[in-house]
């Protein structure tokens, strides 16, 4: 028989191993850092083949997936150093970042929150309603 002690050591280390599966299951090491801004943790980047792959896989473990492009032929190119404010429905701003590349991940808390993406001056907004266990993607597209 197990002893309680015995049992939550299990629980402790079962634990960590599933707060540590979205990191871990990226291909490779290629995945750049987690931010924490107030309760919201987010990861900026995706430049660079590899970098891209790791975010795209995780990208299912963020309520919240922002991409940043340029429609320009003969094909699309991904921005960095996009300016991104998100604010919840009270109007408070939760995060106010500078993208380091074309993909932002974020854990948002279940609510409406209102998406501003600046590059250039050129100010896109969307809305978005985030909802537990369910991911949501939005693209923003500047034209060349």
């Amino acid at each position: 028989m197990k002893t309680r002690a015995s049992i939550m050591a299990n629980f402790i280390v079962m634990s960590a191993f599933a707060f540590a599966l979205p990191a871990a299951a990226a291909p490779g090491s290629n995945l750049p850092a987690a931010h924490h801004e107030g309760a919201v943790t987010y990861i900026s980047g995706g430049v660079g083949q590899q970098e891209a792959n790791a975010i795209r896989h995780v990208a299912k473990y963020y309520p919240l997936e922002l991409d940043f492009l340029l429609k320009s032929k003969p094909r699309d190119k991904y921005l960095a150093g996009v300016k991104v404010r998100i604010r919840d429905m009270h109007n408070k701003m939760v995060l106010n970042i500078t993208s380091h590349g074309p993909f932002l991940l974020a854990k948002l808390p279940e609510g409406k929150y209102a998406v501003s993406a600046e590059r250039n001056h050129d100010l896109m907004n969307r809305e978005v309603h985030i909802v537990t266990k369910e991911h949501r993607r939005v693209v923003f597209e500047w034209q060349a």
